[in-house]
Order: C-alpha cells, then structure tokens, then sequence
C-alpha cells in the first residue's frame, strides 16, 4: 500500500503501523528512497545510498525495538556499519569502509530501525555549516540559500523534509543542537557518555562529543535514548543511570522549576540578535505562564578567552590525533592536498600542543563545570537562544582558511552558547519553539546539571503542547 502521509508520522508513529499490520517494513523503505531520489538532488542530505541492503534488511527478522521497521539514516561522522564508508566528509576515506558496526549502531538496529544510508557532513565536523570538497553543500529544506546546520547538516535536512522521521547526529560543539535550531527540528546532546562510542573508542576529543539523533518529535527522542543509553562493557566511564524510562519522562509533568535566562554574546559581551534574544525573552514569559520561575542571570563563568583557547586546544589536538589514526588505519600517506585547508591547518596547529598544555586545557574546561555544578545548585535549567546570530547562508563561512583562529572567528558570534556544555558535559536540548521574520526557525536552549536528561525531557514534553511545532512544514516537505 501506498502511505501518502508517510512523512505526517513520527518514528514511534510509524512502527506503530507496522506493529498493526497497517504496513510493512518494506513499504516504509519504498516510501523513504522514494523521498531521498525525490529531495536529494536539491539538498543533497545522503551522500552513501545503502537501499539493496535496506531492502534485504526490512525483509529479514527485524528486532522487535520500538522504531521496528523505520527508516533511517547513519551520519558520517562516527556512525560505523560495517562495509559502509565513514568518510567524516573527507576524500581520504572515500574508499575505506567501517571494519564493524559502532556499539551505537548496533544499539539503533536493535531498536529496529533500517539505516538507507549515511548522511552529509563537513569535514572532520570542524564547522556549523555542512559543505565540504568531498561532497557539497547540504541545504536547508526551509529555504535552500541557507544552511541546515552543521555538523549534522545531513541528517538534519532529511528529517526536516520529511525523509525519514528520526536521523543519527552527534554534537562536539554544538553538531546536534545547531542544526536542531536551524532545520525546525529537536535535537538532545545527552549528558557526557550517555550514549556509548566504542568498540574503537572509549571517548571522543576529551569527553566533548556526545551522540545521538534529530528528530521531529520529543517522544522520538525520548524513545530513542531508551534504546541506546547506558554503559557499554569496558568503556572509561559512564553517566550516572537513570531511574525511569525517558519515554515515560517526556510525557511527565516537570513541575515548579527554577530558569535562569540569558541572551549576552559571551564572546563579545553584547546581546545575541536582537531576533533571537526577543524569541527568548518570550519564552521565558511563556515559562512564567506554565508556573516556572524565571529570572535573568548571569553565568557562573571565568573568562571566556582562556575558556575559547582551552576548547580550541583539545580541538585542534585532536584533529591532529585523528588524521594520525586514519594513517595508521589505513596505512595511506597523509597529503594536504587530500584535506581543506582548515582541515590540514587544525592538523598542524594540533601539532603544537603539548601534553602540558592539553592537561591544562582539559583542567580549566572542567573548571566551568564546576561553576555550572554550583548554578545548578540554584537553578534547574538554563534558557539561552541556540545560536548568536540569524542562520547563515550557505557559503557564508569558509573552510578555505587554513589559519584556524582567522577561520573560526566569524564562528564565536555565531555560537556563543553551544560549546560550554561540551566542556562540561551537561545535557542540552534545543526545541524550534519560534520562527524568524526571514521564515527560518528559531532554535531555543535549555540546559540542566549533569546527569538530568530526565529534567529536560520532562520541559520539552510540557513546551511541545504549550507551543506545538508539529503543524510548521518547510517549503521543501514530504
């Protein structure tokens, strides 16, 4: 049967039908590959197309997980199948496929869903934006001149356009809620190691990336941290458990919490767009409405210059640490003129940190941590906008520049929110609660203390009914 609202359904929604015989696996897949062939060529969303083996997969024995049956897609960036190329948006790794599955993936497939293929991202993940040599630029279902977002630009883009309902991202400085914010979508960057990373990895760069997917929905996303969250055998540590289930979270009642509000830029100590900060500032009365407690604050911080090069450090290292191991993997020669020239400038400035400095880096990272435990001693959650400035255009930022802090400049303005809570691992969800004058969403932040992912469910579940997006749909949709 043909399911001409295929794209009107949340994950959950779907395998609901499929639980009900109402259809079949299969037909989703059809109904999926139907819509990537249809919007891809315009957004170019996926850049890897597995659909023989989604075919075989939907007919085989699915696992009877809760998105049974559901259509879906890996991202580039860490999200392993074996066989399938994990590029990280380079032409590097054009040809090598993942030895085996990540430990996440195999959580995703035991929820039951079936990845399509892999999505489109810049490379390394170094920018907001997702347009790299290798495979071009991802755009904005709302409006193509734009950007969906980055990292997970790609995965964005199709769930936005109503591709698939739920898709996998990750988040180093924002790679989750940044597209979230700029594509309509709800994206939840988990508390630190929330989520697992191996079997190759114990950690991604010092504990900053956190995995786990976009989706249109706060009950998908609820849903699909109950399938994948909890600790793996081995890894160096894990986020403290949960009690109840997040399914079950969303769809309870926060009571009377405490918000502190804040819009400052904190990279220049002016307000964020004045759009943005209006679009916050109604969300704090819509709050107030709901019978929280909001007051504006100012953060428990230090000074943001020695927290931007701490954070720049253990980035740059990293990518050092990364283009090394993609040597060694794969035996290949590292050759600048296989990279952007950010990419290859983020390898040998990584080159000139030291053990001493990258110890010291991650000490004052957990610093703020340390300021933000305290916040929360005060407050239950913090409402800032997503992003500083309006969604950029596609093009506005360039990967052209090989000196890193010339590259990432126009960037501090653009996220001054975002990359905080990567350092200190806390969870943060943005929600599309509001549009922008130029008919782009407007993503809202909301952040809680270490280990509270149950807090932020419980909120986003209470704003979805008080401010319901579900009816908004892009120009480019189903």
């Amino acid at each position: 049967m043909a399911l001409e609202n295929y794209s009107e359904y949340d994950g959950l929604g779907l395998a609901e039908l499929v639980k009900n015989k109402d259809v079949s696996p299969t037909e989703l897949v059809e109904e999926a590959i139907e819509r990537i062939e249809k919007h891809n060529p315009t957004l170019n969303g996926v850049i890897f197309k597995a659909y023989d083996q989604a075919r075989d997969d939907a007919k085989a024995d699915i696992p009877d997980g809760l998105f049974k049956g559901v259509p879906f897609l890996l991202k580039d960036i860490t999200g392993d199948r074996e066989g399938w190329p994990t590029t990280h948006g380079t032409r590097y790794l054009k040809d090598f496929p993942a030895a085996v599955n990540s430990e996440l993936v195999n959580r995703y497939l035991k929820a039951g869903v079936i990845p399509l293929g892999k999505t489109n991202v810049p490379e390394l993940g170094s920018m907001p934006v997702t347009e790299s040599i290798a495979y071009g630029p991802c755009r904005n279902p709302w409006n193509p001149e734009y950007t969906p977002g980055g990292s997970s630009g790609g995965s964005a883009s199709m769930v936005a356009a109503g591709v698939v309902p739920l898709a996998h991202a990750s988040d180093g400085g924002g790679s989750i809620r940044i597209p979230a914010a700029c594509s309509g979508l709800v994206g939840l960057k988990p508390t630190r190691q929330r989520n697992p990373k191996g079997p190759i990895l114990g950690d991604i760069m010092g504990g900053l990336v956190e995995e786990h997917v976009v989706t249109r929905t706060v009950r998908d996303c609820a849903a699909m941290l109950d399938c994948t969250a909890g600790p793996e055998v081995g890894e160096p540590y894990s986020a403290p458990p949960q009690a109840e289930s997040y399914l079950t979270e969303c769809q309870t009642d926060p009571g009377q919490l405490r918000i502190g509000l804040f819009t400052t830029n904190l990279h220049n100590g002016g307000p964020a767009e004045a759009e943005n900060v209006a679009a916050a500032k109604e969300t704090g009365k819509m709050l107030e409405d709901l019978g929280h407690i909001v007051e504006e604050v100012e953060l428990p911080f230090l000074d943001y210059d020695m927290f931007q090069q701490a954070f720049t450090a253990i980035w740059v290292s990293s990518a050092t640490s990364f283009l090394d191991s993609m040597h060694m993997i794969t035996g290949r020669e590292l050759r600048q003129q296989d990279f952007e020239p950010l990419t290859w400038g983020l390898y040998e400035a990584g080159k000139q940190v030291n053990g001493g400095q990258y110890q010291m880096s991650i000490t004052m990272l957990q610093i703020v941590g340390h300021g933000f435990g305290n916040f929360h001693q005060t407050y239950d959650v913090l409402l800032t906008p997503t992003m500083g400035q309006h969604v950029a255009k596609v093009g506005q930022f360039s990967t052209n520049e090989s000196d890193v802090e010339k590259a990432f400049a126009p960037l501090l303005d653009y996220l001054p929110f975002t990359p905080l809570f990567n350092a200190t691992g806390q969870p943060s969800i943005s929600l599309p609660l509001h549009q922008s004058t130029r008919g782009l969403p407007i993503g809202m932040m909301f952040t809680a203390a270490l280990g509270r992912d149950d807090t932020l469910l419980r909120l986003a579940g209470q704003l979805e009914k008080a401010c319901p997006w579900a009816d908004r749909r892009p120009g480019i949709w189903g």
